[in-house]
């Protein structure tokens, strides 16, 4: 049969198209007819004409996209990174590092890997297992896996991305294939991400078979839509009201902030985070050009566009983290041999790093050769801040409110502040506006079923996110028993929300409260002395079912609080320590040991 037999009379074309067609199809080959059919199928999409069956469909070439994620990043990243293979052809799946086993990717063809670096060169908290697994000596091979890794990290500590260095090595070591290098990222790290996504997606097309790639869909023509806040456009929100929480004579200052989010399109669920993008306080700044020697009305490039230097400082860049890369750039204009030695001796470089700033490394170690458009090469981009919500938007709607400690303290004889903490304290005013966006946390909820018991962990500002989950409970009418283990310095002066805890009491809303105040006694007491004093009852609510949660500081509390929940199942379940830990893995397997650390 020739092509021109393949056009039936009754096509609804015109002769001359008619025509055209066949002598078209008269000279394509097979694999030119196959792109054509991909081309004009994506032109269909893009047209948004309806959908038509295909005799012919091409198999698009399968993608796994794994992410560990600890803040949301990985997994926004992960998200985005499947929209762009769809468009480039593939058939992409996207799968948490949690939900998954080494074992079970070992046959993957096509992998991408996007993994944050938490801590101190720690996995994400969900992705601890696989991350133990694939370095383990049982891990499977990967020889039949073509891979390339995102590290997402921050500078400002030592081991930066070394999650992503890890697994990029330890894939190759188990024999997959790296299609194309891997990038490590720092706080900013769009344009970072968008190269290593084009790089990798390039890479791997390549190797696929000519036939499936040959029918790329092409992207959708953008259409009109109303604008979209985000990480990249973050919105405007007016502070509507901030109140301090703390009594007089409290050595901690504790602020309660409600904004308003009303037009804006953002929407948040209770356990998500609330990014802020702050913005560096005018004696930061002027004390900085001061130890520069630098006029700030001198004009600067940036990435974003030019602005006065002054602007630059206060707006865009990091002016107050000191790290390695910081230092390094900055002494090849300061051309240093103490800071040379410094920065090849890892012990003295922490010791110097620690409770300083750029200011300090300016007075330290004049740069007389340093211009505006030099000091501002030196720095990063200031990164957004991100807090646990402590609202839910069932109870408060078009808002969103923050539990906020603001950081102010002295060191090598110079006054520190937190950079947002005492922007959202001191800086921003009633009825004025910051930058913010919402950060999903899926992992990090309240249980699906409301009649699920939940015991919440919360000390300090930790209690943001379950004041959260109390009024999505209290909003649904919800039946499960909530039980809250609370505790700060003292009970006069640093109980947060205690007119609130008191009256879900009251109202039966919060079944209990246990309070632990460190020091309104001789002996110090924390949320992890009130879980030991109540260890019966604690396992009785893991038995009957209940989500345990821990919000707070990473260093020591939560590591205090895990080791109390061990010695709890061990000593009420009449476990040995190797059963115990086994049990506490299940609760973590199963979702229902969740904690929002930092």
């Amino acid at each position: 049969m020739s092509h021109s037999d393949s056009i039936p009379e009754n096509a609804p074309l015109l002769p001359e198209q008619r025509a055209a067609l066949m002598q078209l199809m008269q000279e394509l080959k097979p694999d030119q007819l196959l792109w054509l059919e991909g081309y004009i199928s994506g032109l269909r999409v893009s047209r948004g004409d309806a959908p038509v069956s295909t005799t012919a469909a091409v198999k698009a070439p399968s993608l796994t996209i794994l992410y560990g994620s600890e803040s949301g990043n990985s997994e926004s990243l992960a998200d985005q990174s499947a929209k762009v293979a769809k468009q480039r052809g593939f058939k992409p799946k996207v799968i948490n590092m949690s939900d998954t086993t080494p074992a079970k990717l070992k046959d993957v063809g096509n992998l991408l890997v996007l993994v944050s670096t938490w801590g101190e060169g720690d996995p994400p908290e969900t992705a601890t297992d696989f991350c133990s697994a694939l370095m383990g000596e049982t891990a499977p091979q990967f020889a039949s896996t073509n891979y390339s890794v995102l590290g997402l990290g921050d500078t400002s500590y030592e081991h930066f991305c070394k999650m992503g260095k890890d697994i990029d090595a330890r894939l190759e070591a188990l024999g997959a294939n790296r299609v194309f290098a891997r990038k490590d990222c720092d706080v900013d790290f769009d344009s970072d991400f968008e190269e290593w996504l084009d790089g990798s997606l390039s890479a791997l097309l390549k190797l696929q078979p000519e036939a499936a790639t040959s029918a790329v869909v092409s992207p959708a023509a953008p259409t009109q839509t109303a604008v979209k806040y985000s990480r990249k456009n973050p919105f405007p929100a007016s502070l509507k009201e901030r109140v301090l929480l703390n009594g007089r004579g409290s050595s901690k200052e504790t602020i309660h902030l409600e904004f308003d989010l009303e037009g804006s399109g953002l929407v948040y669920e209770a356990g998500d985070a609330l990014a802020v993008v702050p913005r560096n306080a005018s004696d930061v700044v002027e004390a900085l050009l001061a130890a520069a020697k630098a006029d700030g009305a001198t004009e600067v490039t940036l990435k974003d566009g030019t602005f006065t230097l002054r602007e630059a400082l206060v707006r865009h860049l990091d002016i107050t983290v000191l790290s390695k890369p910081v230092i390094s750039r900055y002494n090849e204009f300061a051309q240093s041999k103490e800071l040379d030695e410094i920065l090849n001796d890892k012990e003295r470089l922490n010791s110097y790093i620690e409770g300083r700033e750029v200011v300090d490394l300016l007075s330290d170690y004049p740069a007389p050769k340093l211009d505006a458009q030099g000091l501002v090469g030196i720095l990063r981009k200031l990164p957004p801040r991100l807090y646990s919500i402590a609202s839910s938007p069932k109870a408060h709607e078009d808002e969103v409110h923050l539990t906020v400690g603001v950081v102010r303290y002295e060191s090598h004889g110079r006054a520190r502040k937190g950079v947002c903490s005492t922007y959202l304290a001191d800086l921003l005013e009633s009825g004025e506006k910051a930058d913010v966006f919402v950060t999903p946390n899926k992992h990090f909820k309240p249980p699906t079923d409301p009649s699920t018991p939940m015991i919440m962990v919360g000390p300090g500002t930790g209690i943001a996110p379950f004041r959260a989950f109390v009024e999505e409970r209290a909003a649904i009418d919800a039946k499960g028993k909530n039980w809250l283990i609370f505790g700060d310095q003292h009970y006069l002066t640093d109980f947060l929300y205690q007119t609130e805890w008191q009256d879900y009491l009251k109202d039966g809303v919060l079944t209990r409260l246990d309070l632990a105040f460190s020091r309104d006694q001789a002996e110090k007491i924390y949320v992890q002395d009130r879980m030991k004093e109540n260890a019966a009852e604690i396992y009785k609510w893991l038995q009957d079912g209940a989500n345990f949660y821990v919000c707070g500081d990473a260093s020591r509390m939560a590591h205090d609080v895990d080791r109390a929940l061990h010695e709890i199942v061990a000593e009420q379940g009449g476990h040995d320590e190797e059963a115990a830990a086994a049990y506490i893995k299940q609760l973590k397997t199963d979702k229902r040991y969740l904690r929002d650390v930092y």
